[in-house]
């Protein structure tokens, strides 16, 4: 059997299971594709692909279906990832452009990617290593209760309202703002404990009880900033297809209800030279996953957060693959700006 037919024979054989769901027999084949061979020599190829671990038949068909080690020869040999329509790429400019912050920015980019890729959607909030404090806000609730405003240069708001151990004024409190930013405008969110030390060394003696409450909870709010977060849409999708997991869809939903495990394995996922990176069902170390394929790509300024999809393994690789890069791109350049 040739090798370019082999692989060709392959691809006809996952391009059909991803579509229709069902077992591919020879006949089929001949019928969709033009492989210029006769039904006795595609059912050769077909065993031979079958004895090197590629395809395999369900005990209930006659037909074959891929492996994961047939997925993964598929993946690699898609020699280049197709770029979107101009109508995929404007839908994706103007949803994630409208956003308000980063949050509203995450939220869009998953529910874009699900719509997009009909799979479970998923992202990493940029790592916060370099992260530093952009602006502070104290809005006067009440006489002793203000709103506290973090925003670091990621874009990252985080808010709460605190009670104050004294009433304050608001010309006071806008006082007490102006010191903490001049003091913290710049800093790095790791490196804000000791900075606000300082900070609160200079505050006049009867504002120091009101300032060391607002103080700690910048402290807290920058701590929250440095936590590894994602966001995921699209879990509806997994439940409409629970054929593609013969054992059981529940350890996957447990996985991306927790979050460990999809932010260590999105860590682990180096994308290769077509600015992607594939995990194919037992290829992923985390048992739970060993039915799905998570397909992510690096984004940001130093492209260390991901996103990505996961469904099953019978995806449509191509054009989720093109997809996750192009959104990912979008994300990059709208937090560059």
């Amino acid at each position: 059997m040739s090798e370019p037919r082999r692989l060709e024979v392959l691809r006809a054989i996952v391009e059909d299971y991803v579509h229709s769901r069902e077992p591919v027999g020879s006949k089929a084949l001949v019928e969709r594709h033009r492989l210029g061979v006769s039904s006795a020599t595609i059912r050769n190829d077909m065993a031979a692909l079958e004895e090197e671990g590629l395809i395999v038949a369900p005990h209930t068909s006659a037909g074959r279906i891929p492996t994961d080690k047939g997925y993964r020869l598929f993946v690699d040999r898609i020699s280049d990832v197709k770029p979107l329509s101009a109508a995929e790429r404007k839908a994706i400019q103007t949803l994630l452009e409208g956003a308000e912050d980063l949050d509203d920015v995450m939220e869009r980019t998953v529910r874009l990617l699900s719509q997009l890729t009909n799979q479970v959607a998923v992202v990493q909030y940029p790592h916060l290593g370099n992260a530093q404090v952009r602006h502070i806000e104290f809005v006067l609730l009440a006489p002793a209760q203000v709103l506290v405003v973090l925003i670091s240069t990621t874009g990252r708001v985080e808010q709460r309202v605190v009670p104050v151990p004294d009433p304050v004024t608001e010309p006071d409190l806008m006082a007490l703002r102006q010191h903490f930013l001049a003091s913290l405008s710049g800093t790095p969110l790791t490196r804000i404990t000791g900075h606000l030390a300082e900070c609160l060394a200079t505050v006049p003696v009867h504002k120091r009880r009101t300032a060391t409450v607002l103080a700690r909870s910048l402290e807290q709010l920058a701590g929250i900033n440095r936590e590894d977060r994602m966001v995921m849409a699209g879990t509806a999708n997994l439940a409409r297809s629970t054929v593609d997991f013969p054992l059981t869809i529940g350890p996957i939903l447990e996985a991306l209800e927790e979050q460990v495990v999809m932010l260590r394995l999105l860590s682990e996922m180096e994308q290769d030279a077509r600015g992607v990176s594939v995990r194919i069902g037992r290829e992923n170390p985390h048992g739970s996953l060993s039915e799905a394929s998570v397909v992510a790509t690096g984004y940001g300024p130093d492209a260390s957060a991901k996103v990505g999809v996961l469904g099953p393994t019978r995806m449509d690789y191509p054009n989720t693959m093109s997809t996750v890069r192009a959104v990912a791109r979008y994300l990059s350049r709208i937090l560059n700006n």
